[in-house]
């Protein structure tokens, strides 16, 4: 274990000792989720018209692909993020998520996206997910990835912003069953490195056991993120929001919870690829933040 890590594990156990809240501190003050939307749909637009359109939509901010064949280039971050910044501040919107290619801390673009991120005021960015390999221990791997997550949340900690890691269901994705991404965020701030809890990918691998993994993660959970589904044909198929298989009471949970966090929501049953469709995507989003603001305040 190099120095850094060492002292960064004594800072992270004094922090966990103090129980400090998984949301950053500027949350604790709101009395309210900030809610955001993610653009993945309008990559498309330019930076004014989408700040325009999520502006229209009664959003706070947006979650922003900053990420290979996203809205802007990880490695045209520094020149083009203040752009997408300003524009979002035109109509008092943030980035509030930044949705990046980084899990690696020795990758040197790593650096460079945190720095930029962390100068423009962006707390949070989504990390990109790892993926069992079916030829090594289940075990060894997860210890491989809590050291790499620990030298990560160092490096976010530097920078003062929080790396989220999405559950994402699917046979070999880490975090798909939950326990095991508890494993590998045990003894990490939350401050520095957490969750974002995806309810939808959640009900998919865990059914009606949901609600059990749910408390086991909660401590690491500083974002939480929406969308619907059913199952068709033995298949997954995303459907509007209300209309699958998310359980609504979710919402009642994360209430008594406490939960201020930000809420992102993820429009992903049409086509994101087809530019064309961009108002469709309006519309739909538009339908379905009015489902969750019902299931919010219920």
């Amino acid at each position: 274990m190099n120095i850094r890590r060492r002292e960064f594990l004594a800072l992270s156990a004094a922090a966990l000792a103090g129980h400090i809240r998984p949301a950053a501190a500027a949350d604790a003050a709101k009395t309210e989720n900030t809610l955001c939307v993610f653009t993945k749909p309008f990559n498309s637009l330019s930076f004014d018209r989408l700040a325009e359109a999520v502006a229209e939509l009664g959003f706070d901010g947006i979650e922003a692909p900053i990420r290979k064949g996203g809205h802007i280039e990880p490695e045209q971050a520094a020149d083009e993020l203040p752009k997408l910044v300003e524009a979002l501040a035109q109509h008092n919107l943030e980035v509030t998520v930044l949705t990046s290619d980084i899990n690696d801390p020795q990758d040197p673009l790593t650096e460079k996206v945190l720095r930029t991120a962390a100068t423009l005021g962006i707390r949070r960015y989504r990390m990109k997910y790892v993926r069992y390999d079916d030829e090594v221990r289940i075990d060894d791997q997860l210890a491989n990835w809590r050291d790499q997550f620990r030298d990560l949340a160092a490096l976010n900690h530097d920078y003062g912003v929080t790396g989220l890691y999405q559950n994402h269901a699917g046979r070999n994705y880490m975090g798909a069953p939950l326990w095991d991404l508890a494993r590998v965020l045990e003894g990490i701030n939350p401050a520095d490195l957490a969750v974002a809890y995806d309810i939808r990918h959640a009900t998919v691998e865990g059914g009606t056991s949901w609600p059990t993994t749910f408390r086991m993660i909660a401590p690491h959970v500083d974002t939480v993120y929406v969308k619907d589904f059913v199952w068709k044909d033995g298949q997954v198929q995303n459907v509007p929001l209300g209309q699958g298989r998310v359980d609504p009471s979710f919402f009642s949970m994360l209430r008594r919870s406490g939960f201020l966090g930000p809420i992102s929501l993820h429009e992903e049953y049409l086509d994101h690829r087809d530019a064309d469709l961009v108002p469709q995507h309006l519309q739909a989003i538009q339908q379905d933040l009015k489902t969750l603001r019902a299931w919010i305040t219920a």
